[in-house]
């Protein structure tokens, strides 16, 4: 018996860990390929070309879906073969898992791509920080009902948070959570919508004041 608890409680640990590394990922390979295009002091360069904001995203999108397979795909690897905890043994729901994580990545990195178009490289620190500070709402390791109640409202909010109550239905009873996945969806395209409408506010403003021209220098 505590042999099965201990296994158990490793299976949430891991499935925890790794999860939200896809979240992680995805926010840091938007908001890092955003920087190296700043970095490189190439953003000017890139809108006087044709280019629309949306197709920027679009890349955006690709390169940090690339960058979060290349960090988080071996590491599931290695979680199976170490400890023989297989994510994707909990069945088809991981790719829903995986997606609304994703989508939750995008969404906050389009709020700190618009804060560094508002503020340059002051903002640069919330490229790695912001999501970070979001863990202890977005319950990875623990349930939400162990949060104060003040703070379980903060969590319900979070698209994060139902995913990791779905993962441990999942894990510890078998079952899909279907209110946690639809709840987790809707708060995505909430957040999308939010921080998309922020994220093209932003980018105009720094259009017609010549911002693009000057960010990073």
């Amino acid at each position: 018996m505590q042999q099965n608890t201990a296994t158990v409680a490793a299976g949430v640990l891991l499935g925890g860990v790794l999860l939200w590394e896809v979240a992680l990922r995805s926010q840091m390979g938007f908001a890092l390929s955003f920087l190296e295009e700043v970095w490189s002091r190439n953003l000017g360069h890139i809108f006087v070309s044709p280019l629309r904001p949306g197709e920027l995203v679009a890349g955006l999108i690709t390169m940090a879906t690339l960058r979060m397979l290349i960090g988080v795909l071996p590491a599931v690897g290695l979680a199976w073969l170490l400890y023989g905890f297989g994510l994707f043994g909990l069945g088809p729901v991981v790719v829903l898992f995986f997606a609304a994580l994703m989508l939750m990545g995008w969404a906050v990195a389009l709020g700190v791509t618009a804060m560094i178009l508002r503020h340059g490289a002051g903002a640069e620190p919330l490229a790695w920080s912001v999501l970070f500070g979001l863990t202890p709402f977005a319950c990875v390791f623990y349930p939400m009902a162990t949060l104060p109640q003040p703070l379980q409202w903060v969590a319900q909010a979070i698209p994060a948070a139902h995913v990791f109550e779905g993962m441990r239905a999942a894990l510890l009873e078998g079952r899909v959570d279907g209110w946690h996945l639809a709840a987790a969806f809707l708060l995505d395209a909430l957040w999308l919508a939010l921080l998309g409408r922020v994220f093209m506010a932003q980018f105009e403003a720094a259009r017609r004041s010549g911002a693009l021209m000057n960010i990073g220098e």
